[in-house]
């Protein structure tokens, strides 16, 4: 048994242990995610990338599943993380990209993104076919949820040539609300019930052994469900033990598999630890360590202008936000205040929906002079304290430089330290 593998089966015997998966595709991150790792001698990292952000039309970074693992092979051989302890996974591979098309040609395109991963070695398959189509009615059944996941397992088995010891690993099941955080105000969120989870659990392994793919369901991992968390602009729903107990207890006796939990950015300390010890063994994060990131940036634009003359700056925080008013297609949905409340939800929603921009030629040409001007210029430490107080403790320790690169990955590192302590309690 591999030590992924073994991650889950020994939570299964008792062992709390957990692991966090980084959804995110910008390189501070996944460097900031290796040298974490490293420094804490954790012995794998889960990396995942969604459909609508890898897939085979390069998505909304450019990248193919084939690029995306290259991509963040190359990051840990520059930083010495080995390559044959990251674990990559696939979120939410289903029709997501493509709802408005029919359902034959959506599914059609996803079987195809669903083989590719797996052809790049992509190891953790989330099978998510929850969303309608644009023939389909609202909601879908379960039924024809699980009959389209089992059409993308069939997909993926048939693209795996590798022996089976690294054959794929599954992950059925979805959240509610949709991935990303909520486009509305959130107050409450229903907790979802023992009997739903347990249903799509069986709607799912019936309708897998009925299409041949008895082996492959023995290789599902993780169920995803709604623990009670989420977030919207500005409040985080936090996770309530008490409501979830039931929950948590129906999975106990379920051979072989945990809960995945979604949403879980902006979580205590505490309540990720909680959702652990509760069997949420997988703890999915995207735009909490994208808002981190953005603070780090924020941060160091502010020093770059305390330190550079206004016509030298790289005036990073004014493209990217020239860059979201000029093209709106990935907030438009989420963020509906004008004037000064719109510039406030581009910075600093939670939903982060600034991730989305970091690609933008403009906004990285921005970020190259900013960090060029800092490397000329170095930042004292009374600025790194006024500004990154996590950076500034890490430089006083030794484990970071006065580099801006650095400055923002120890940073980052401090919202992954919450997740690292939830996932090894024992450590």
């Amino acid at each position: 048994m591999d030590k992924f593998s073994r991650l889950f089966a020994d939570h299964k015997a008792g062992h709390v242990r957990g692991i966090a998966s980084i959804c995110s595709a910008h390189p501070l991150v996944i460097e900031a995610t290796f040298r974490h790792a490293l420094g804490r001698g954790r012995e794998m990292v889960l990396v995942e990338a969604t459909s609508n952000q890898v897939n085979q039309y390069g998505g909304y970074t450019g990248m193919t599943p084939a690029s995306f693992r290259a991509f963040v092979e190359s990051i840990a051989q520059r930083v010495g993380f080995p390559c044959e302890a990251i674990i990559l996974g696939g979120d939410h591979l289903g029709p997501n990209a493509w709802t408005a098309l029919p359902a034959a040609e959506a599914m059609e395109r996803a079987c195809r993104m669903v083989g590719d991963y797996v052809r790049a070695g992509f190891r953790k398959i989330h099978l998510d076919c929850s969303m309608s189509c644009a023939d389909d009615p609202e909601p879908l059944d379960k039924q024809v949820i699980a009959e389209r996941a089992a059409t993308l397992c069939a997909a993926a088995e048939a693209a795996f040539s590798g022996p089976r010891e690294l054959a794929p690993l599954y992950v059925i099941g979805t959240e509610v609300p949709v991935p990303g955080g909520a486009a509305e105000d959130l107050d409450t969120l229903a907790v979802t019930t023992p009997a739903d989870a347990l249903e799509t659990i069986a709607i799912h392994e019936r309708l897998f052994h009925a299409a041949g793919l008895s082996d492959a369901w023995t290789r599902v991992i993780a169920t995803v469900v709604q623990p009670g968390v989420e977030f919207d602009h500005d409040k985080v729903i936090d996770y309530d033990p008490a409501a979830a107990a039931d929950l948590a207890a129906s999975i106990q006796p379920v051979d072989g598999l945990v809960f995945e939990a979604h949403s879980t950015d902006y979580q205590t300390p505490d309540a990720l630890k909680a959702l652990v010890r509760d069997h949420f063994a997988i703890l999915k994060v995207g735009p909490g360590v994208t808002f981190a990131l953005r603070e780090a940036l924020w941060a160091l634009d502010a020093m770059e202008g305390e330190l550079v003359e206004r016509a030298q700056r790289g005036r990073l925080r004014d493209t990217a936000l020239d860059r979201m008013r000029s093209d709106p297609a990935h907030w438009r949905k989420y963020y509906h205040g004008d004037g000064e409340a719109l510039g406030f939800q581009l910075q600093y929603s939670l939903s982060d929906r600034i991730r989305y921009y970091w690609p933008d030629p403009a906004i990285t040409v921005a970020q190259e002079r900013l960090f060029a001007n800092l490397r000329a210029s170095p930042p004292p430490l009374p600025l790194i304290s006024q500004y990154l107080p996590s950076a500034y403790h890490a430089v006083r320790a030794g484990v970071a430089s006065f580099d801006p690169a650095d400055l923002a990955m120890a940073h980052i590192a401090a919202t992954l330290d919450d997740y690292d302590g939830a996932c090894n309690p024992d450590a």
